[in-house]
């Protein structure tokens, strides 16, 4: 699971580390995409494969909204590689696609963690934070 906001430089040659706490559950692989609300998200690779299998059952032939979520998380995704310090290479792509300059938010998202932009992540979780805008994300959900 992962849990937890961390604060990551972005080095000049687009290296980002990993939260040690996330290291072990990307150990067998893990992909980087682009996400929802102006994020990447990196996926341990079960993880992924899940997903990769979610959207391949989708009826991408009548649905243009299964057919354009397939190619906005696929089209962009990478595998990545750790170096000894738990470092990858985000291409530059993605790192503009998420307005990454010198420094990342690694959040936690149970299944998959998400790497924003520093004064996205503050804007949208202050966002999150107005007790409205909290109980509306909520109804309906059986939380």
């Amino acid at each position: 699971m992962f849990t937890g906001e961390y604060r990551h430089s972005v080095d000049a040659k687009g290296r980002i580390a990993v939260p040690a706490r996330f290291r072990a559950r990307l150990q067998d692989g893990a992909f980087v995409a682009r996400w929802l609300d102006s994020c990447l998200a990196i996926w341990p690779r079960d993880a992924w494969e899940r997903l990769a299998g979610k959207v391949a059952a989708l009826p991408t032939v009548e649905n243009a909204g299964a057919r354009a979520f397939s190619r906005y998380v696929f089209a962009s995704a990478v595998e990545v590689d750790f170096d000894g310090q738990g470092r990858f290479v985000l291409p530059a792509y993605l790192r503009e696609a998420a307005g990454l300059q010198g420094e990342a938010v690694i959040v936690g998202s149970l299944d998959h963690a998400e790497i924003w932009a520093p004064a996205r992540w503050d804007e949208y979780r202050r966002a999150l934070e107005e007790p409205e805008a909290l109980a509306a994300h909520l109804a309906g959900l059986g939380i």
